[in-house]
């Protein structure tokens, strides 16, 4: 692409509630006293993982294909996912009757591809990691003519997800802090853009995995920077930054927190206890930071983005067996 996109604003944001919730009902904003006690906060939990593809990202999926003309529908859409913008993407395409080529790594999560397959999307599986899926893109673009869906440079998707803000908001007007998880930073881009145009005074924290951090040291940097994807949480295995969402977390983010896949572990484990609810490990992120973060957000109203439930047996296998660190048992 020759010039950057635009960076959403808060009306995209409006006006793709209006088209998501033609097809999305609002997700729950749960409110969980055993969180409370764990983080000596009032906590609540927004619930992506109750979507019908179990994850945030159908949001973006369904604004972008609702803009979509017949044709370039038609025609279909292709692009690389690491599993949840794969499923978003064949979920919306199936809903507007698009066709949709999904290029995923060959180690992609077995139960992502199968939902993108069950939803109609044509799976191809390329290379090692989710940037040779993305290269792979350009070639199948050319060749058979779609349109190529950046992952994370795309405004229609950030506008979408950050939908899921605008709900929060409008539940718990009153919320001074959300923790989001970032990979490609969609969704904390559109938190952000959401939050902030609402209530300056919130404060948007996102959250990565330390063995994945390409998008925290190009917010730090303020510059594009790449890293080793070495983190089993799919949703945060991002090696290299999307600039649209990075120029506008550059802005408006006011923390980043880096954990480790121990601390995700542990999160898991712990929404499924205190808060009877499957995360993957991504969508469990924000909690994993809250614990590390809990004399800063102590007596504070606190929004955790559970961005989504796709978890494999193998890896909740992993996080059942974590152990609960002395420091945060009850």
């Amino acid at each position: 692409m020759s010039h950057a996109p635009n960076q959403p604003t808060l009306r995209d944001v409006v006006a793709a509630a209006n088209i998501v919730h033609r097809y999305l009902p609002p997700t729950p904003l749960h409110h969980y006293p055993m969180l409370d006690r764990l983080l000596g906060a009032e906590v609540y939990v927004k619930h992506e993982n109750y979507q019908p593809i179990g994850a945030f990202k159908v949001r973006g999926g369904v604004n972008f294909m609702a803009h979509l003309d017949a044709e370039s529908r038609r025609r279909g859409i292709v692009t690389a996912s690491t599993g949840n913008h794969g499923q978003s993407m064949a979920y919306a395409a199936q809903l507007f009757d698009a066709r949709a080529v999904i290029v995923v790594p060959e180690n992609a999560n077995p139960i992502k591809v199968e939902a993108m397959r069950a939803y109609g999307a044509e799976v191809v599986f390329h290379g090692a990691d989710f940037e040779a899926s993305k290269r792979h893109c350009t070639a199948l673009e050319q060749e058979a003519g779609l349109r190529f869906v950046s992952s994370g440079d795309e405004p229609l998707l950030i506008a979408g997800v950050a939908t899921h803000t605008l709900e929060i908001l409008q539940t718990q007007p009153d919320i001074q802090t959300i923790l989001v998880p970032i990979g490609g930073g969609s969704g904390a881009a559109g938190a952000c853009l959401a939050a902030k145009a609402i209530n300056p005074a919130i404060e948007v924290i996102a959250v990565q995995a330390s063995g994945a951090p390409a998008a925290y040291l190009t917010w730090q940097a303020r510059d594009w920077r790449s890293a080793p994807s070495q983190t089993f949480a799919g949703g945060l295995a991002t090696g290299e930054p999307f600039m649209l969402p990075q120029r506008i977390l550059w802005g408006l983010l006011d923390d980043f927190v880096l954990v480790d896949d121990d601390e995700l572990r542990v999160a898991v484990r712990l929404l499924l206890e205190k808060a009877k609810t499957l995360a993957e490990p991504a969508g469990a992120a924000p909690l994993a930071a809250a614990l590390r973060l809990r004399q800063r957000l102590a007596g504070k109203k606190v929004a955790l983005i559970l961005s989504g439930g796709n978890i494999s047996p193998a890896e909740l296998r992993q996080c059942l067996d974590a152990q609960i660190p002395e420091a945060i048992q009850l």
